[in-house]
């Protein structure tokens, strides 16, 4: 039997990229289109693929965790008119840079996994929205878009078949707000990106009023491995509710910050390995495990559980986009929450007033503790603005402002007194 040590060094997605190696002859060296191709000529049904993703376990890699299987039998089939498929590359979360990674590196991996997505739900036309601060990656996957076209793995009867599908890349202007789904398909429609509210969701009323599925740029990537080597073997990679493998992000305070694939379920300590471990040797003090919106985990506990959702989720936090930021014993956590605050004040959309004014009221606070302008009441107030913005906004933007606030003062909360009584940082105390 493989040992997870010798697993983790095996990815799928990632596996014998080196910058070079993206374009189309080269993904075909490895594999690539196989699994579009196997569809197409041997008549594999929509309703077996779909079976086959549900059986991989293959969870949603965006954030949310949903079943990807799940989510794509959600399209109508019979629908008479048009329907879309959408590919979310609107990675804009501190923390977060992963699919910016796929697209420069393996971006047939996703153009091939929208297509068989598009095969499954009976889809003709999907689009690509990125980030808008990724310019460059955005060209090549246009270039690479222009590939496929040229080899009859896009556009009309694909392979010689009765399939089409025609792909475009949409460039995005680095709204964070775009990053949620409904607000992506106001944009992508030339709107503001301003989210929607839901239900209707997206599966019966998307983008243009019609049927969409949208999935994250992970997701759609990971779909070609798993057909390719079957869903048991893809779902014995990782653990039960957790298949496969997963890229993690991991940035900080750390020797080799970079994205690694490791299957669900490895031991954080070994990415921590995989990292070169802290950076100048120093202690490691918290870790926010799933991208910037996720709470913030003690670093002790943290080296003690597992990459996966179930493990995370024990631990206090979230996997959500496989994000991790590792601080080191130097960081004053009132002075990292000051960022975040600052961050998701900035980047709300204004819509919802719980939003619009909590996220201003708790960022300012936060300022005036870390400026020795605290009260001993605010604490309690940051935890009540935070409890009243989480479930009252039309998106997750509001809970993900108020996460890492309740967090911080849960785990860090002597370095918040600290601040408050001595007006100043706890940190140079004891370094």
């Amino acid at each position: 039997m493989t040992s997870l040590h010798d697993r983790h060094i095996k990815p799928l997605i990632l596996k014998d990229l080196n910058g070079d190696n993206w374009h189309l002859a080269d993904y075909v060296k490895r594999g690539g289109y196989s699994a579009l191709r196997r569809i197409l000529e041997e008549g594999l049904t929509p309703e077996q693929i779909i079976a086959d993703l549900k059986a991989s376990g293959l969870r949603g890699r965006g954030g949310a965790g949903f079943p990807t299987g799940l989510k794509w039998s959600f399209m109508p089939r019979q629908y008479p008119g048009q329907k879309y498929l959408v590919c979310n590359t609107d990675e804009g979360e501190p923390g977060t840079f992963k699919d910016r990674d796929i697209i420069r590196y393996n971006p047939h991996a996703l153009i091939e996994g929208m297509a068989i997505g598009a095969f499954a739900m009976g889809i003709t036309v999907g689009y690509n929205y990125i980030h808008g601060e990724i310019f460059q990656e955005y060209l090549r996957f246009e270039e690479a878009l222009e590939e496929a076209r040229a080899a009859g793995f896009l556009g009309d009867n694909i392979m010689g078949s009765t399939f089409s599908f025609q792909l475009h890349a949409h460039h995005g202007y680095g709204a964070y707000i775009c990053g949620e789904e409904t607000a992506l398909l106001e944009s992508l429609e030339g709107k503001k990106g301003q989210p929607r509210f839901k239900p209707p969701f997206p599966a019966s009323f998307g983008l243009y009023g019609k049927p969409t599925t949208i999935n994250n740029t992970e997701t759609f990537a990971a779909v070609p491995f798993i057909l390719n080597i079957g869903a048991s073997e893809y779902m014995a990679l990782g653990k039960p509710n957790n298949g496969g493998t997963k890229i993690f992000s991991i940035s900080g305070d750390i020797e080799r910050p970079g994205n690694y694939e490791v299957p669900l379920g490895t031991p954080f300590a070994t990415l921590m390995e995989l990292a070169g471990g802290m950076r100048g040797g120093k202690k490691i003090k918290a870790v926010i495990p799933g991208g910037s919106s996720a709470p913030v985990v003690r670093g002790e506990v943290m080296m003690q559980t597992d990459l996966d959702y179930d493990s995370i989720a024990k631990a206090g936090s979230m996997l959500g986009s496989g994000a991790v930021i590792v601080m080191d014993e130097t960081r004053c956590m009132v002075k990292s929450l000051l960022r975040l605050s600052y961050f998701y004040y900035e980047e709300s959309c204004g819509q919802c007033t719980p939003c619009r004014e909590g996220t201003g009221w708790m960022y300012r606070m936060v300022h005036r503790i870390e400026n020795g302008q605290g009260r001993p009441e605010d604490m309690d107030l940051l935890n009540n603005i935070a409890f009243n913005i989480k479930g009252r906004t039309i998106c997750a933007l509001g809970d993900a402002a108020a996460m890492p606030v309740e967090a911080m003062i849960k785990n860090f909360r002597e370095e918040f007194e600290y601040h408050i009584e001595h007006k100043h940082c706890l940190v140079p105390t004891y370094l």
